[in-house]
């Protein structure tokens, strides 16, 4: 082989290898960066978004910082003992809660009784017996309609003008 034949030998091979880094290099304008012309800047903006990014900062609440695991942790064990405030410790879980409200079935069916009981304000037909109703009206001082009689037919003016007379 002579030195030409060498020359072309050494550019075909460098050629090849060229060839094959394109080829593991692969399509730059596919990269989800704004520079598309060269991996080494491409990971350059990557890595100038990351430590530009959120920094842990347990002083304060921002987009742009978050806390640390044990601010995390503290702030989380924290709200919970807000939550339960100085409830006692048989009663500091929702479970716990669930289990002292069934304990007391009767207790609560005896509120709920009492309740259904009291005059309601926002209805004009309660249900009431009589009994309840004269008790209601005992308890608020009115009257009963057979104890004013019949007002709402009365003709008072007639009455009045009567009176003058």
């Amino acid at each position: 082989m002579g030195l030409k034949e060498d020359i072309d030998a050494g550019f075909t091979r460098t050629g090849q290898e060229v060839k094959d880094l394109r080829d593991k290099q692969g399509d730059l304008t596919g990269l989800n960066t704004t520079i598309k012309t060269s991996l080494v800047a491409a990971i350059n903006e990557v890595n100038l978004s990351i430590t530009a990014g959120a920094s842990i900062n347990d002083a304060v609440t921002a987009l742009t910082s978050t806390w640390s695991s044990t601010k995390i942790n503290s702030e989380i064990s924290q709200a919970v003992t807000d939550l339960i405030d100085s409830a006692p410790g048989a009663a500091d879980t929702l479970n716990e809660l669930n289990n002292l409200i069934n304990a007391n079935d009767a207790d609560i069916t005896g509120i709920l009784t009492a309740l259904a009981a009291r005059l309601r304000v926002d209805t004009a037909s309660q249900g009431l017996t009589v009994t309840q109703q004269d008790n209601a009206r005992a308890n608020i001082s009115v009257f009963s309609q057979s104890e004013m009689g019949d007002v709402l037919n009365a003709d008072f003016v007639a009455v009045f003008e009567a009176a003058l007379v």
